[in-house]
């Protein structure tokens, strides 16, 4: 895949992006989960939502990948960040207003967005602040954006965030991979084969690039989860709205897709049989056929 690379700026904030191919298709930015960098979006997916019509570009928010990282502020980690009460780095409104940032660098003048997990919440969070600037949003394995602080809690399995916190891996790039590694295969889809090369492949891509470990950076996965959100309540969002959530995300309850679908006017659920807090790729042709569908 060839990779256009761009920068885009939101104030003193540098954001890494990257068009994927397309070009005339209608705008689709992929915003990646928690931490890690968008070299995580799988190939073939990419390829396919190009072959439905797609201009597809993809970026790494503040905190992750090759944007600018928060490293001074003080941290704990993801659940630390969701419960105690400090200064943060930024709010979730800044992070919104990194993704249309993004589409000004790519000059789109409105966009697709499909996000997953933080990324989901990261695209009902723009539809809102930024309606004019989305057609669709496609929200995967997401919490609502209503949920606030410990009130996320309700719909994380914290038995299983307790063992990823768990996991231990040594300093330099062979633990790096073992730590990216064990994460996909921790989330990975019951119902469907773990495809072991290209979960290598991914993280792989992301150390290649130069890139930290956002798999490991637990302070900067704090900190985005932590940025407080004051901006308009779910129910205001008029995009069309498109909810997919794994019937078996060990993560992420699906209640929490369900909640987020019925908060929206019109929206769409779809429960995927089989599937965890990942994207195999047996469900890339439902996914790519419910985001065309929805994005007419």
């Amino acid at each position: 895949m060839i990779r256009v690379p761009h920068t885009a700026c939101n104030g003193d904030v540098h954001l890494a992006a990257d068009d994927l191919g397309g070009a005339g298709g209608d705008p689709l930015l992929l915003i990646m989960g928690l931490g890690v960098s968008r070299f995580w979006w799988p190939d073939g997916l990419v390829a396919a939502l190009i072959d439905a019509g797609f201009s597809v570009a993809s970026f790494d928010g503040r905190d992750a990948g090759g944007s600018t990282h928060f490293d001074g502020t003080p941290a704990g980690n993801p659940v630390t960040g969701l419960l105690r009460r400090r200064p943060p780095a930024y709010t979730a409104e800044d992070m919104a207003d990194d993704t249309v940032a993004v589409l000004d660098a790519l000059g789109w003048q409105r966009a697709h967005l499909f996000g997953i997990s933080q990324g989901g919440l990261v695209a009902q969070r723009t539809a809102l602040r930024h309606p004019e600037r989305v057609h669709t949003v496609t929200s995967y394995a997401a919490v609502p954006s209503d949920a606030r602080g410990a009130a996320v809690l309700r719909y994380v399995r914290l038995p299983f965030l307790a063992r990823l916190t768990r996991m231990r891996h040594p300093a330099g790039r062979d633990g790096d991979l073992a730590a990216g590694l064990d994460l996909l295969r921790a989330v990975a889809s019951p119902g469907y084969p773990f495809d072991e090369q290209d979960a290598r492949l991914r993280v792989k891509r992301e150390l290649d690039a130069g890139l930290p470990s956002g798999v490991r950076d637990s302070g900067a996965q704090a900190r985005q989860t932590s940025a407080p959100w004051h901006g308009p309540r779910l129910h205001r969002l008029r995009a069309p709205l498109l909810v997919l959530h794994g019937e078996h995300d060990p993560l992420i309850r699906p209640v929490a897709g369900r909640r987020i679908a019925a908060s929206v006017p019109g929206a769409r659920y779809v429960e995927l049989p089989g599937t965890g807090h990942d994207l195999p790729r047996e469900i890339w042709p439902t996914v790519v056929r419910e985001i065309r569908s929805r994005a007419g």
